[in-house]
């Protein structure tokens, strides 16, 4: 049986599958294809709905037969609630997720990191990888419930309970602005012609803390004196992001003043646009010796496997258009190294390390055989700190140690690995073979 950490994957054997989640939790289900969103009402196994084809829902335990699947379906995402609605998962006990086989053999286990504040937790999803299936450990909880998860999903619902009587179109409330941040905001981003951002209370709740902390230090820095950074601060929230973005600063005394100062700067004022931040936070604090006040503002787009697999997918493209500007051929895309570099990726977030080599001490050629490629050579890039696939891209083609990897003649093929977290706030891995 395999134990997985977020990120980590597994392949499944052919037939059905049962993943059981005990405890005082309801399980659902979303049925979804390639752009990672539902198709309708029916895509959607839940307790008033707990069937539907390839996949019925009996108690705790959801049992799924890819083969019978509707058609065009490629990922089956695992929800998972408090039975008695509403009631964050911090309050209750940890879930756990088991996966069996035929005649209940144990397949994987994954016990996510401790939710807090959330109420829906996306624990796993099952997905076709060629003309298999696999299983991917998530742990991406939502604060705002049903309402969250239907953004990223499709899945219209009227409120937050999690057994609704039938889904019904409603938009999700972004969140009050009492200081009107949203108002300063978003005529410049339109101006720029990116979309507007909404607050997520996650996102504030980790700027506030932030902020409070940079106050009583009585300093600056992405990373205070209690050795937590503003990233892990997000992350302790339960949020998951894709890209994420901050500013951090002292001196400006309101609202306007703050948001004009981060719009004069020319990196500050790349981040207050960025089309790519789709959610946002603030939060501030004033230092009682100095006066200073102390100001941090979150810009993220959330986490969904659709936006994943884009990033990745944009990294590989990017790669592919350095090595034909010298001549060389693209790389092509293999599932098995992309999959040993998402789960390294996803493992130096979850036990807070950034090396080639993981603290069990296994190697990239390790984890690429581990994962099932079997190549005669093997290379790594590494990176952390970077806010897209153009930024790691441009970073590694400066570093000549990573750019040989990327320009090496030999190499035919590619996996590409992003996880957010950890104190850097992302984490990057490309896997080249021969």
């Amino acid at each position: 049986m395999t134990e997985l950490v977020p990120g980590g994957n597994v392949p499944l054997p052919g037939g059905a599958v049962t993943v059981r989640v005990p405890g005082p939790f309801d399980v659902s289900a979303l049925v979804t294809g390639d752009s990672g969103k539902v198709g309708g009402d029916a895509d959607f196994v839940f307790f008033n709905q707990p069937a539907a084809p390839g996949a019925r829902l009996a108690g705790d335990t959801l049992t799924i037969d890819p083969a019978r699947l509707r058609a065009g379906a490629t990922r089956v995402t695992v929800v998972v609630s408090a039975a008695d609605p509403g009631t964050p998962l911090g309050t209750l006990p940890a879930p756990v997720l088991h996966v069996t086989g035929a005649g209940g053999r144990p397949l994987a286990r994954f016990a996510p990191p401790r939710p807090r504040h959330e109420t829906v937790l996306l624990l796993a999803e099952l997905y076709r990888r060629g003309t298999g299936w696999k299983l991917r450990a998530l742990g991406q909880g939502y604060a705002d419930g049903l309402a969250g998860m239907a953004r990223d999903f499709g899945v219209d619902v009227a409120d937050d309970t999690p057994r609704p009587p039938h889904p019904v179109a409603s938009a999700p409330a972004s969140g009050a602005d009492p200081d009107g941040f949203l108002a300063l905001v978003n005529p410049a981003r339109a101006g720029a012609g990116s979309p507007p951002v909404a607050l997520d209370a996650r996102l504030g709740a980790a700027a506030q803390d932030h902020a409070a902390a940079m106050a009583a230090a009585g300093r600056l820095g992405a990373e205070t004196p209690d050795g937590v950074s503003v990233h892990q601060r997000l992350s302790g929230t339960g949020y998951a992001y894709i890209t994420v973005g901050e500013h951090l600063v002292s001196g400006p005394r309101s609202p306007a003043e703050f948001v004009q100062y981060c719009l004069r700067g020319d990196q500050p004022r790349r981040t207050l646009l960025d089309a790519a931040f789709t959610q946002a936070g603030f939060g501030h604090a004033v230092d009682g010796r100095s006066g200073d006040t102390y100001w941090t503002a979150l810009w993220a787009g959330p986490f969904s496997p659709a936006a994943l697999t884009r990033t990745a997918s944009d990294v590989v493209g990017l790669t592919n258009r350095e090595r034909s500007r010298h001549g060389l051929p693209p790389l092509a895309p293999d599932p098995r190294l992309t999959d040993a570099a998402q789960a390294h990726s996803a493992d130096m977030v979850a036990r807070a390390f950034y090396s080639h080599t993981s603290p069990d001490g296994t190697q990239p050629w390790d984890r690429a055989a581990a994962a099932g490629a079997h190549r005669r050579s093997i290379g790594e890039n590494i990176a952390c700190g970077q806010r897209s696939a153009a930024e790691v891209v441009e970073g590694w083609m400066n570093s000549p140690g990573h750019r040989a990897n990327i320009l090496k003649p030999d190499f035919t093929h590619i996996g590409v690995g992003f996880a957010g977290g950890g104190a850097a706030g992302t984490y990057w891995t490309q896997l080249f073979g021969a």
